[in-house]
């Protein structure tokens, strides 16, 4: 299944670039950019072995499947600004399952470290393209976020193109390769999620305790606030009661009436 999935990405992307040349290249890694099931370890080499077969010129598919690249990721980069910080606050809050605490850690991170992100993002599998979507989001600046984004995938594209370039018809090795550093990436991110997901439950149970020792601590205050004023009570009674025991002892002193709330 996986084969005959990667024989046909294969097929269609010879035909582009036979159609169109180095830019057909360039449309397809672009297409790879924003559709991330199409696989540039796939692509890449491919082109790269088009290219020492004489069909066409390395310096031209490397521009090319560059400048996809950037394409691609500025369309992602466009989606994430047009979501915006404040449909994703109202999305979070929707969903109520992930803390509008965690978005804020998220932002602050991505505004200290949102450079290497972008940067070493575009050098590793799944993440080279999902990276353009937050720094949308965050509203980096455009020509940052296209000059990182120029350069970390000038690198990803030139290796990748350069080792098909250089292994010729043994090209789909480099998809092997690939496929290895993609499922490291696959396992270490299901651990961080899997280590949130655990942290994020904990934070609730501990904000559920919290929150039931503040109501237990704040029946216990009512209690005694209302033991307090019943004794007041008893107190201001008893008070009255004994004042009007000394009145009816005056002599010529009637005393007064009951009280009936007494």
């Amino acid at each position: 299944m996986a084969e005959n999935l990667t024989s046909q990405i294969a097929d269609w992307a010879v035909h582009l670039m036979e159609t169109l040349g180095a830019p057909g290249a360039g449309v397809a890694v672009a297409l790879e950019n924003i559709f991330p099931p199409l696989p540039s370890e796939v692509i890449l080499p491919l082109a790269g072995f088009t290219a020492s077969q004489g069909s066409l010129e390395l310096v031209p598919v490397l521009i090319w499947t560059t400048v996809g690249s950037v394409v691609g990721a500025l369309a992602l980069y466009t989606l994430g600004a047009v979501l915006g910080r404040d449909r994703l606050r109202r999305l979070v809050a929707k969903v109520r399952f992930v803390p509008l605490e965690d978005v804020d850690k998220a932002e602050a991170w991505f505004d200290r470290h949102g450079d290497k992100a972008v940067l070493i993002g575009r050098l590793v599998p799944i993440v080279r393209s999902l990276v353009s979507i937050p720094a949308g989001v965050e509203r980096m600046r455009l020509g940052r976020f296209l000059l990182l984004t120029l350069i970390g995938s000038g690198v990803w594209n030139t290796v990748l193109v350069g080792a098909g370039y250089l292994l010729g018809d043994q090209w789909h090795r480099i998809e092997a390769w690939v496929g290895t550093f993609q499922s490291v990436v696959i396992v270490l991110a299901a651990a961080a999620v899997a280590w949130w997901v655990v942290s994020l439950v904990r934070r609730r149970r501990a904000r559920g305790r919290a929150d039931a020792d503040d109501a237990g601590a704040d029946e216990a205050r009512t209690a005694d606030a209302r033991t307090a004023d019943a004794r007041t009570a008893d107190a201001r009674t008893a008070d009255a009661r004994a004042g009007d025991g000394r009145e009816a002892g005056r002599p010529g002193v009637r005393p007064r009436a009951a009280d009936p709330e007494a």
